[in-house]
C-alpha cells in the first residue's frame, strides 16, 4: 500500500535521518516521501543528509523537497561571497549565528563560495511549497494577509506565525516545520482536526523534555512515528 510520508527539519542530522528512513519507515518506492527543508545547519553533517536524500532520488525513490528558511539563508550567502575577496557579507554573518559554521565544514570549506556548485543547484532547485489534494506542504507558513498567499514565498520560507484562512487554502490542511514544537503540543495539533499541523520537534535540541526526535507523520494515516537524535 503506498504511504505519503512527511518529514520536517532535519539539521545536518545524517545518522538520525537514515535511521528513521530505514528502520522506522522502511520506506520503499512504492511511497512519497515530502521533506519540508532545513536539511543544514546545527548538526555536524548537512552534507550527509543531502547526499542521502540525492542517493534516494536517484534509486528511484519518489522523494519530493522543500526549501527551509537554512537552505535560503546558504543559497544568499554562497551568490554574494563570489562578488567578495575579504569581507564577510551581513548574509552570511547571520547565516553563521544560526549554525552555519558546521555546514561549512561538513562541504570542507571555509567560505559559502568554496561549496561545490551541485549542491547550491540542488538546492535552488527545490519547491516553495507542494500542494496536494489534501493538504499544503510547506516549509514555515503562509501569508494569509494578502489575497493570495501563495505570491509570498518569503514567508513561505520565514513565517513564524499565522493564522490559516480556509478560503484560501481550498479548505486544506498546512503541514509545516521551522519553529520547534514540544511533542504534547504536536499530538495535540493532529488528534484534534486543527487547520495546521507543526511538525518540527526541535531534532538539535539536547536533554530537553518533550524534544529532540525526528518525525514522519503519514498522511493517510494521522499516523506520527520518530526516531530519537543519534548523532550527538
Amino acid at each position: 500500500m503506498k504511504r505519503r510520508w512527511v518529514i520536517p527539519d532535519i539539521h545536518g542530522h545524517s545518522n538520525t535521518l537514515k535511521s528513521l528512513i530505514e528502520n522506522v519507515i522502511n520506506l520503499s518506492k512504492e511511497d512519497s516521501v515530502y521533506f519540508l527543508g532545513d536539511y543544514i545547519d546545527r548538526g555536524n553533517d548537512s552534507k550527509g543528509v543531502i547526499d542521502f536524500i540525492i542517493s534516494l532520488q536517484e534509486a528511484g525513490y519518489d522523494v519530493h523537497c522543500i526549501r527551509g528558511n537554512h537552505e535560503d539563508y546558504c543559497i544568499r550567502a554562497w551568490e554574494d561571497d563570489q562578488k567578495r575577496f575579504l569581507f564577510r557579507s551581513k548574509i552570511e554573518k547571520d547565516w553563521r549565528k544560526n549554525g552555519a559554521n558546521r555546514t561549512l565544514l561538513s562541504f570542507g570549506a571555509k567560505r559559502p563560495r568554496e561549496i561545490n556548485k551541485f549542491y547550491i543547484d540542488w538546492m535552488k532547485n527545490t519547491k516553495y511549497f507542494i500542494e496536494l489534494d489534501d493538504c499544503i506542504l510547506v516549509h514555515a507558513g503562509l501569508n494569509f494577509k494578502i489575497d493570495n498567499p501563495f505570491d509570498d514565498v518569503f514567508s513561505m520560507m520565514w513565517a513564524r506565525d499565522f493564522k490559516v484562512d480556509k478560503n484560501k487554502t481550498g479548505g486544506k490542511k498546512v503541514i509545516h516545520g521551522h519553529v520547534p514544537v514540544e511533542m504534547s503540543m504536536i499530538d495535540l495539533f493532529k488528534n484534534n482536526n486543527y487547520d495546521f499541523l507543526s511538525l518540527d520537534n526541535g531534532i538539535y535540541y539536547k536533554n530537553k523534555d518533550g524534544f529532540g526526535n525526528l518525525l514522519a507523520y503519514n498522511i493517510d494515516t494521522n499516523e506520527i512515528v520518530a526516531q530519537h537524535n543519534i548523532d550527538f
